[in-house]
């Protein structure tokens, strides 16, 4: 669950280790850059360039530095990956899913949609802007990332009763006044 703050796909959480000039900063600076994930292709699982075929910078809470500075000290020198396999190696959406029980943790808060639309929705609801929003998923436009947001009843609420607000401090006690031409 720790990761979808960061709004990635599951395979860029394995190879997030993988930039030695961006994640291993991450203790002064808190952000990470993917260039790489790992997913399903003929013939089993494949590395490749992110879905948007750019390096975009993630940040990394601050409650998740300490776990990741740790299990930056046990990574594999081999292939820099953060999450390994049952067996060393490349880890699976699927296996990963399973071993965060994602599905289970998304359905007992209330949500229904994936892991990706999940941080972003988490990070818009936290009053990211949309346009900074964009940049984390690597999308080319805003109205991608408009579709991986998904507003609770709560936010809704909260919409409805902004306008109301915001409407009742437009009003005078004498209702609407005639504008002087």
């Amino acid at each position: 669950m720790a990761w979808s703050h960061g709004g990635n796909a599951f395979g860029e959480v394995e190879y997030a280790a993988g930039d030695p000039g961006g994640f291993l900063r991450l203790p002064r600076h808190g952000l990470w850059t993917v260039r790489r994930q790992t997913t399903t292709g003929p013939g089993g699982l494949v590395d490749k360039g992110t879905k948007g075929k750019r390096a975009r910078q993630m940040p990394i809470i601050d409650e998740l530095r300490p776990m990741v500075a740790a299990k930056l000290d046990r990574i594999a020198e081999d292939d820099g990956r953060l999450f390994v396999g049952p067996r060393g190696g490349r880890i699976s959406t699927a296996v990963l899913r399973d071993a965060t029980h994602w599905d289970e943790v998304v359905s007992s808060l209330g949500f229904e949609y994936l892991r990706r639309h999940t941080g972003l929705t988490w990070m818009a609801d936290a009053g990211v802007p949309v346009h900074v929003l964009r940049k984390i998923a690597g999308h080319g436009s805003l109205m991608t990332t408009q579709r991986y947001l998904h507003p609770d009843r709560q936010s809704i609420r909260a919409a409805g009763e902004a306008l109301s607000s915001h409407l009742t401090g437009l009003r005078s006690p004498k209702g609407p006044q005639r504008g002087i031409a």
